[in-house]
């Protein structure tokens, strides 16, 4: 699900556009992000990075859709070249 890498962490999502609100949800083997947005010309791509910005408290330009820009799974490259906020983040998904 997270894996550190020289620019900072790679996490794999999947999303689920249209939902009734903004969430993210753990289980043991995948990172579900429920958007409001729908998947239309790259407005859910958009929404994701926003609200993950929002909640890991991380610039918008530091996050890049790796892999997956049409589908609903997604590899995040989040840039981060400070040891603590990298573990920060590791620890945000590891209590949700």
């Amino acid at each position: 699900m997270i894996k550190e890498v020289k620019e900072g962490l790679l996490i794999n999502i999947r999303v689920s556009p249209n939902a009734s609100k903004n969430e993210i949800i753990i289980s043991d083997d995948m990172i579900k992000l429920k958007i409001t947005t729908q998947p239309v010309e790259g407005k859910a791509n958009k929404a994701v990075i926003e609200f993950l910005s929002k909640q890991l408290k991380v610039p918008k330009s530091n996050f890049e859709i790796a892999k997956g820009q049409t589908s609903k799974d997604k590899t995040i490259l989040i840039k981060l070249n400070n040891p603590d906020k990298v573990t920060e983040i590791k620890n945000f998904f590891d209590k949700n």
